[in-house]
């Protein structure tokens, strides 16, 4: 009892995660989210929105596949110090957190269902980003690249 009451807290006190370890049912069937295609200067990323927490939570998790030019683009609730982690997530990926204003701030990769805490150095990340592993480098999009359309505008679109 005390190890879940601590567990508990411990989650309270993160900031905000992309994941949540029983967020997402075992069938492994994708949400069925509202899409937006992205650029990303010559790129096109095909993009689902995580808008609410219950979709965030779950994310990309149980996906054996993305294809090419697919990605999540979480509207995180407040500006702050972003954490993710790819358990139950079978896909490598790579994240790019942005500001308010859709400017790519920095960009790490992250490993399929490692339970380790991939945390922004940022604490102005209102969005984040994710696509395969690589697929930034592969497009040459880099820190200090804009998204368009501005993420602003998303939030406008997806209904939870």
């Amino acid at each position: 009892m005390k190890t879940r009451i601590l567990f508990a807290l411990l989650l309270l006190a993160l900031p905000f995660s992309g994941r949540a370890q029983d967020a997402t049912p075992d069938n492994g069937q994708a949400q069925s989210l509202q899409k937006v295609t992205l650029h990303l200067g010559k790129a096109t990323l095909n993009t689902e929105i995580a808008a609410t927490p219950a979709q965030q939570e779950v994310g990309l998790m149980n996906r054996p596949h993305l294809a090419d030019n697919d990605g999540m683009i979480f509207l995180l609730p407040n500006i702050t110090t972003a954490t993710f982690w790819m358990k139950n997530t079978l896909i490598p990926l790579s994240i790019a957190f942005l500001d308010k204003n859709g400017v790519i701030l920095e960009i790490h990769d992250m490993k399929p269902l490692d339970e380790t805490i991939t945390r922004s150095d940022s604490n102005q990340v209102a969005y984040a980003l994710e696509a395969n592993l690589h697929w930034f480098a592969l497009n040459s999009i880099k820190p200090g690249d804009k998204i368009d359309p501005a993420p602003v505008t998303l939030v406008k679109t997806a209904k939870p």
